[in-house]
């Protein structure tokens, strides 16, 4: 996502809603409550949380179903519940559809497990910290090269962070060290380029927007070098997925709020069901139903009709699907000319 100023004023009738900086940057508070609870358990609980929190995300159910999962379903419900976006964007989702098939198809015969697993956590960093930098793009207003520097630096080290969390336990003793110095060098070349960059922000707002990103990846790196693996995942993710959040009840929200256009907003508004917790309630019941219960029903259905049991048909193919297929197409879903954006805009 990326964010291009459009002020409350400039909305014609149709749209009411604007999304706020100041409620996006308000989100960057969950870093300092997970770094203020990572040193109470430091000073005051001797390492209980560090020591009984999952060490990482999938191990915990329940994040599964918080984070990560209900925000890709949600984006999946805003494109394929309203037909004029599924038209437009038709012929990328068939383009990108038989990418996925061939490179995970064929590439599965001959490329090792952990160079997928690279690509694919390499993928998915870029995405999470390109939506941040793209959405305070217009804030701090920096010059291309600027803005590239900062991105570049922050998915390098949010990668080696990446690697060294999911794959800790197939790493030895030397290779963790230099994944821990190369994200500590990544780390610091961030800070210096931030420090050299912000001379191009000109407002104290934008400063703080430019300083919150940079935050966000230096938060994750001390976590992870502390070994509180959840904290370290959970500071970008909650920043990232509640931003996202905020741009599909606000887009619904404009798009459907006079006239329902789609099946799902037509049946909520005959139920009374207001239009505000409608994109999240179907997104994290779903969720739900599927990491709970889809792979054992489809594994179920599987050995009754074909008698083969397909595992993780649901968690690991279907969502693996669909992350994939959200990571492409909210790069160019957002952007200045698509559908959507006539009914996103921003204030202070």
């Amino acid at each position: 996502m990326s964010a291009q100023t459009m002020t409350a004023q400039d909305l014609p009738d149709e749209r009411k809603l604007t999304v706020s900086f100041t409620l996006l940057l308000g989100l960057y508070a969950i870093i300092p409550l997970c770094l203020a609870l990572q040193l109470s358990d430091n000073w005051f609980w001797h390492g209980y949380l560090r020591e009984h929190l999952p060490s990482k995300p999938s191990h915990f159910l329940l994040f599964q179903i918080l984070f990560g999962t209900p925000h890709i379903l949600a984006s999946t419900i805003v494109l394929v519940s309203n037909t004029d976006y599924l038209r437009f964007y038709q012929r990328n989702l068939m383009w990108v559809t038989a990418a996925i098939a061939i490179f995970f198809g064929i590439g599965s015969l001959f490329i090792p497990y952990q160079v997928f697993y690279v690509l694919v956590a390499g993928w998915t960093v870029y995405h999470v910290l390109k939506q941040q930098h793209g959405v305070a793009r217009s804030v701090c207003r920096l010059p291309s090269w600027a803005f590239n520097l900062l991105l570049s630096l922050s998915v390098a080290a949010g990668l080696f962070v990446y690697i060294g969390i999911f794959l800790k336990n197939s790493l030895d003793v030397q290779q963790t060290q230099w994944l821990k110095q190369l994200a500590g060098l990544l780390c610091a070349g961030l800070v210096l380029s931030a420090f050299y960059c912000q001379r191009y922000v000109t407002t104290t707002f934008g400063k703080w927007f430019l300083w919150s990103n940079i935050f966000l990846v230096l938060s994750s790196f001390y976590l992870y070098v502390q070994q509180y693996y959840f904290l370290a995942i959970l500071v970008p993710r909650l920043v990232h997925d509640a931003t996202a959040y905020i741009f599909y009840v606000t887009h619904d929200y404009n798009k459907h709020h006079n006239h329902p256009q789609n099946f799902l907003y037509r049946y909520a508004a005959r139920c009374n069901v207001h239009i505000f917790i409608v994109l999240p309630v179907c997104s994290f019941v779903l969720a739900f139903v599927l990491q709970a219960y889809g792979d054992n029903l489809v594994s179920a259905l599987s050995e009754l009709f074909f008698g083969v049991e397909i595992r993780k048909a649901v968690t690991l193919g279907l969502l693996g699907y669909l992350a994939l297929m959200h990571y492409y197409t909210e790069a160019i879903t957002w952007k200045g000319e698509s559908p959507y954006r006539r009914f996103i805009a921003f204030s202070k």
